[in-house]
């Protein structure tokens, strides 16, 4: 378990900015390339990629949203059938856990 990643917990902050300086370098190390030839048909590539990246991160950014957005009225609409549902998914929880540890 040499993975260090693997086991720490990173925010999506942090993965943002991770990728964010990955684009940039890579950015730099494109411009550097641009008179071997090879370098414009990277850089098209790795556009195309970036625009495909930001077409998912929005998309999937929406689709969060709107599953918040629908648990939230879910929630308030029926809340004792929630706070049910809640109690039953711990007892499950527990219940598997105890047994776990015999």
């Amino acid at each position: 378990m040499k993975n260090s990643h693997a086991t720490s917990i990173d925010s999506p902050d942090t993965f943002l900015t991770d990728l964010r300086t990955l684009v940039t370098e890579a950015e730099k190390l494109l411009s550097q390339g641009e008179d071997t030839g090879i370098g414009s048909a990277v850089r098209a590539r790795f556009e195309a990629a970036q625009d495909r990246f930001n077409d998912m991160y929005v998309g999937a950014k929406k689709r969060i949203v709107a599953g918040g957005r629908y648990t939230d009225h879910a929630i308030r609409e029926n809340p004792y059938q929630s706070i049910a549902i809640a109690a039953g998914v711990g007892l499950l929880l527990g219940v598997l856990i105890g047994r776990r540890g015999k």
